[in-house]
This record gives structure tokens, C-alpha cells and sequence, in this order.
């Protein structure tokens, strides 16, 4: 298995990060999992935050697992797959991180950042 396989696996449990964010630094008990959404729907300030970062983070996600499995599939050079899965997973850890505390310039150069790393993860599979 390789780094890159071993990131798509990372990136499936990025969201919990945030959500789990979310729910338990404002006090969610077990009684609120009958309505989850209607709890995260009613947070604000970084609470609320984070469930925006967890919810970008489910649409990011998708194509960086797309991007990992066609570079392997079409051979591209396993030390660039890595190294920008690797980044991938970084730069959408620092994301949550801007997006909860609200530094919107900088969360918007960092989520480019992790989009260039999808695309260079094709282009590598088109230059395999």
C-alpha cells in the first residue's frame, strides 16, 4: 500500500475532525444524536465554523480520492503521487484550522493550495 493510498484513507476521517469539533466544544450530549443536524444547524463562532469546514471537507474529498486511484492506475511517478497526497491531507488540516478561526484570505490561499494538489495529481497521471 502505498503513502498516497494511505492519505485517501486519512482524508476519509478529516471530516470527523471537524465535526467532532463542532459537537464536543459545545457541550453535545447523547441525546442530541437524535437530531444532529438540527443541533450543528443551530451553533455559532467556531462551533458553527467547524461544521462548515466539515461539510467543505466532504466535497473536497472526492476528488482527491479520484485523483490518488487514476495516478496509480495510469503509473504516474509514485514519489510526486505522495508527496502531493501529502500535502493534500496537510494543507486541508491548516483549512479547518483557518476556517474555524476565521482567517478567510489565508483559508482561501490554502484551499487552492489542496485544489493544485488534485490537479497536479492528474497532470502527473497525463504525464505518466
Amino acid at each position: 500500500m502505498t503513502i498516497a493510498f494511505w492519505c485517501v484513507l486519512v482524508a476519509v476521517f478529516l471530516p470527523l475532525i471537524w465535526t467532532s469539533t463542532a459537537k464536543f466544544t459545545t457541550g453535545f450530549r447523547p441525546h442530541d444524536n437524535h437530531n444532529p443536524r438540527e443541533y450543528l444547524a443551530k451553533l455559532e463562532g467556531p462551533a458553527k465554523r467547524a461544521h462548515w469546514a466539515e461539510q467543505n471537507t466532504f466535497e473536497s474529498v472526492p476528488g482527491f480520492m479520484a485523483a490518488v486511484i487514476i495516478a496509480h492506475i495510469a503509473h504516474a511517478s509514485q514519489g510526486w503521487v505522495d508527496a502531493l497526497a501529502v500535502a493534500y491531507i496537510a494543507l486541508r488540516l491548516v483549512y479547518g484550522v483557518l476556517y474555524i478561526t476565521d482567517k478567510p484570505a489565508l483559508r482561501s490561499l490554502v484551499w487552492s493550495g489542496g485544489l493544485a494538489c488534485v490537479v497536479g495529481l492528474f497532470i502527473a497521471s497525463a504525464l505518466a
